[in-house]
């Protein structure tokens, strides 16, 4: 089977333009940024952070992870069939790897507001689902 790259790239690129605006979303409404600064005065996060223009580089990391996540929809076609429910699936899986175990165990042991790690596994998951239903949508053969 002849995989559509183009389509995927296409996907991929559509698919991260959604999770960055979902990645906005959780960090306004969601996590707030007044979150931040709490964690930050208490001394449990960084002032400035280690590398720089982190926001660009995030922005980019979710436009990699979509493309990613493209290519994974794509691949499942062959066994899962074509469609919204499999692009689920994908994003699902995906989803779930990238934002449940880290963040589950940030919120575990770590003293920071507990609404940082559910936000941010909210941000990977349903970001990864949006994603791949976009890749999805746009993919054809």
């Amino acid at each position: 089977m002849q995989l559509n790259r183009g389509r995927i790239w296409l996907g991929g690129l559509a698919g991260g333009v959604v999770w960055n605006i979902w990645s906005i979303i959780v960090n306004v409404y969601v996590i707030k940024n007044a979150r931040y600064l709490a964690a930050q005065n208490a001394g449990l996060f960084l002032k400035t952070p280690r590398y720089p223009y982190f926001e660009v580089q995030w922005i980019i990391l979710l436009f990699i992870l979509a493309i990613a996540v493209a290519h994974l929809y794509a691949w499942a076609r062959a066994g899962l069939g074509p469609g919204p429910g499999t692009a689920l699936k994908v994003g699902f899986v995906a989803g779930f790897i990238g934002g449940f175990p880290e963040n589950f165990g940030q919120e575990t042991w770590s003293a920071v507001d507990r609404a940082l790690p559910f936000g941010w596994m909210i941000e990977m998951w349903f970001g990864a689902i949006l994603a791949a239903l976009v890749a999805g949508w746009l993919y054809k053969e």
